[in-house]
């Protein structure tokens, strides 16, 4: 049976992107208020109501997919794959959603990247396995991301602990940069003045084998100094991660909303 928060995640995508009933699905799935953080949409109903129905208007095929969809109590996280105008544009959304007691979605985070059919492993940037199983892991595998975030990502960790979260003779690598395999995650995680590095944690949300965070992050050098929204979805076996995908956004200076965090 599928959980309430989830359908209504999903029926705002689909009855109010997908389908152009923008204005119907937001008064439908949202409750008193709507505090929304995605770049260039205002908060509240009307905000969304503003915004889509110019999107609808220059975009009208919309092919919208579900990929992957994680459910952790009062939170829901959707990573869905847009095809526009008969591939014009393909973009990967990643959505995190609060609820109220009503199961009405009162709050609303993305980042949004273009899609990739092509990593150095040659996946795609959505591939992969969807299976959500181990639910009696979920708490142990939300702290094992909490921690090699901490640990590897953020800057001053123990990178020798690396072994301890990936997996060695497994890790599939979704990003549109870096190869499959620890080897390669260990030349980008450890190289000098590395420059992206994590500064917090925004939301995290697990359930069984699959755990998804948004953090701001940081991309510093001596041409660019940027702070990105940076989600990460992280597949778990036995402990250790063996698969990986995410999405990156850079945080506008001006906001329309209440803020990209």
């Amino acid at each position: 049976m599928k959980d309430q928060r989830l359908e209504h995640a999903i029926g705002l995508y689909m009855e109010g992107i997908r389908d152009g009933n923008y204005e119907e699905a937001i008064h439908k799935y949202t409750g008193d208020r709507y505090t929304q953080h995605s770049t260039g949409v205002k908060d509240g109903k009307e905000g969304f109501i503003e915004f889509f129905s110019d999107f609808v208007k220059r975009n009208p095929v919309r092919d919208i997919q579900v990929v992957r969809s994680i459910v952790d109590e009062r939170y829901v996280f959707l990573q869905v794959f847009q095809d526009i105008n008969h591939g014009e544009a393909k973009w990967v959304t990643t959505d995190f959603f609060d609820f109220d007691d009503q199961q009405k979605i009162i709050e609303h985070w993305d980042v949004i990247a273009e899609y990739v059919d092509q990593t150095p492993s040659g996946h795609t940037t959505i591939d992969g396995s969807t299976e959500i199983k181990d639910l009696d892991k979920t708490k142990a595998n939300k702290e094992l991301v909490r921690n090699l975030i901490k640990d590897i990502l953020m800057p001053g960790g123990d990178l020798s602990k690396l072994e301890d979260y990936i997996c060695k003779d497994q890790y599939i690598q979704h990003n549109q940069e870096v190869p499959d395999g620890l080897e390669a995650f260990k030349k980008w995680a450890t190289q000098a003045n590395r420059p992206l590095n994590y500064e917090e944690i925004v939301l995290l949300v697990g359930q069984g084998n699959f755990v998804a965070t948004l953090c701001k992050a940081r991309w510093k050098d001596e041409q660019l100094d940027q702070e990105y929204a940076q989600v990460d979805i992280f597949r778990i076996e036995n402990g250790k991660v063996v698969e990986h995908w995410d999405n990156v956004e850079p945080v506008p200076e001006v906001h329309a909303n209440s803020g990209k965090f």
